[in-house]
């Protein structure tokens, strides 16, 4: 079990800072995932948790110790790689039990810990095979076998899924989530730009952007309580739209009017201060209906259509240079390109963004 902290951790090569002043408590037997767009940090962060990329500023702490200087072989972690790092000329067995060789445990040590963890994971046919002779998913399920016979306090996997097919990907993700659920009381931080990875194996995510920390939460509460514009169109696909409008009606349910002059009530409350503030109204693609009986918010005309079996994406005609906004309706519709399509949302549905924050957290 380990408990895992960093107080105010940056990372600069140079004159260039990639990651400042971030903030996170890791509590032991979480799976916690990092996301965010590309550059934004996420390896770089989980290596220095790894001991690969020296700290620059900050505390890091495992179970209460202080680790910045401790080498990573010491800090009771083991890493998964994206590109498996297997040893191409020794067997599956071979891989996984080299640490515990170089660990000078006994032969019946060794052979015990491969054997459960092959067993874990459904290696134990393959333990004779070479690399080359495994399908993807196969040799990246060694290297998670390589991972486990050390026992370590703390499970780090770097994007460990990008290089496998669908199937795979989806066949290994449920692998993970098995693993885990294996091993309650270990403690895992996992590197993904795949939300349905994030969302599904996630005890908490780390939104990562603009060198920091955008927002830590559970996944329904990343995707249902946004702090900020960032997190809800990262989070999501497709992503949120944004609305330009104002509020023209304050109070428990706030009165919204779209920049087309379209009225909405939204379930953030306002006061009176707030009359006429300039927002963007932002309503998920999924949470609209067809027909305004609701909550009419949107009227616009369908530039695109998209129909993929259970659902039909509807692409409105882009205003004022900005992206088209994009409607989910379960379902197949027919017969609505190039028509004038009024929607509706439920108002616990609809948020309000100001200056890029969500007015639900001021």
């Amino acid at each position: 079990m380990a408990d895992l902290k960093l107080e105010n951790i940056s990372k600069s090569y140079g004159e260039v800072n990639v990651l400042k002043d971030i903030n996170l408590d890791i509590k032991s037997g979480e799976l916690v995932v990092f996301v965010g767009p590309s550059g934004c940090g996420k390896s770089t962060l989980l290596r220095m948790i790894a001991g690969l990329e020296k700290i620059t500023g900050g505390t890091m702490e495992i179970d209460g110790v202080r680790v910045n200087d401790v080498p990573p072989a010491n800090r009771g972690i083991a890493m998964v790689f994206q590109s498996y790092a297997l040893y191409p000329h020794m067997t599956v067995r071979d891989n996984m039990a080299f640490a515990l060789k170089i660990a000078k445990q006994s032969k019946d040590q060794i052979n015990a810990a491969v054997e459960k963890a092959a067993k874990m994971l459904q290696l134990t046919d393959y333990l004779d095979r070479l690399p080359k002779a495994l399908s993807g998913g196969q040799r990246q399920r060694v290297a998670i076998g390589r991972a486990i016979v050390r026992d370590p306090k703390v499970f780090l996997f770097d994007e460990p899924l990008s290089n496998l097919d669908a199937a795979l990907r989806v066949a290994t993700r449920i692998e993970i989530a098995q693993l885990k659920e294996s091993m309650p009381d270990r403690t895992m931080i996992y590197v993904t730009h795949d939300q349905v990875e994030a969302m599904t194996l996630a005890t908490r995510i780390v939104v990562l952007a603009n060198k920091g920390i955008a927002q830590v939460g559970s996944p329904l509460d990343l995707y249902e309580r946004p702090e900020n514009e960032f997190v809800a169109q990262f989070i999501g696909s497709p992503a949120m739209n944004l609305i330009p409008g104002k509020i023209t009606g304050t109070g428990a349910q706030t009165e919204v009017t779209l920049e087309n002059g379209v009225k909405a009530r939204s379930h953030v409350a306002t006061v009176d201060s707030d009359m006429g503030r300039q927002v963007n109204i932002g309503i998920r693609p999924e949470d609209f209906v067809p027909g305004d009986a609701t909550n009419c918010c949107y009227t616009g005309k369908v530039a695109i259509t998209e129909k993929l079996g259970e659902v039909t994406l509807l692409y409105f005609e882009p205003q004022g240079g900005r992206d088209a906004v994009i409607a989910k309706l379960p379902g197949i519709h027919n017969g609505l390109r190039g028509t004038t399509v009024t929607l509706a949302a439920d108002p616990e549905k609809i948020h309000l963004f100001a200056d890029g924050r969500s007015l639900l957290y001021r």
